[in-house]
């Protein structure tokens, strides 16, 4: 702790919340946290409740939540904010339902590559397709 002030320098806060300080040094630039104060020599000092904020953000990422999604949910009142909750989450999920559609198409892509390389008997028609295609810019089996 910075001096017996219950204040502890981005190092320690960085520890206790398991990130790197250039992370904390990130938060502070996209506005989810501020220090406490600063020392004389200019060094971030933060306080327990900064800590709190920390572990707030941390577990909203683990969570799914994006950053912004977390910054607007660090200005909610527990008690009125559901329904703000509930349309964040809704828009999460539209988003990851999105993610599996591409991943399930990946994964088929990936198959049929997959599949081709193992009956090639002579090269790879794999490698034939993509440099092909990459003098005509198609998609892999589209």
């Amino acid at each position: 702790m910075a001096k017996h002030t219950g204040l502890m320098t981005i190092g320690q806060v960085a520890q206790q919340v398991e990130v790197a300080s250039s992370t904390l040094r990130f938060y502070e630039r996209e506005g989810l946290i501020r220090p406490t104060k600063r020392s004389k020599a200019g060094y971030r000092l933060f306080d327990r409740e900064a800590l709190e904020q920390l572990r707030f953000i941390r577990a909203g990422q683990a969570i799914g939540f994006a950053l912004n999604d977390i910054k607007a949910l660090l200005l909610l009142d527990e008690e009125t904010s559901c329904k703000r909750v509930q349309r964040l989450i809704e828009q999460r999920l539209v988003e990851i339902d999105a993610k599996l559609v591409n991943l399930k198409r990946l994964r088929s892509t990936l198959n049929d590559a997959l599949g081709r390389c193992r009956k090639s008997k002579r090269g790879c028609a794999v490698v034939a397709d993509l440099k092909g295609m990459s003098k005509k810019r198609k998609t892999l089996y589209s």
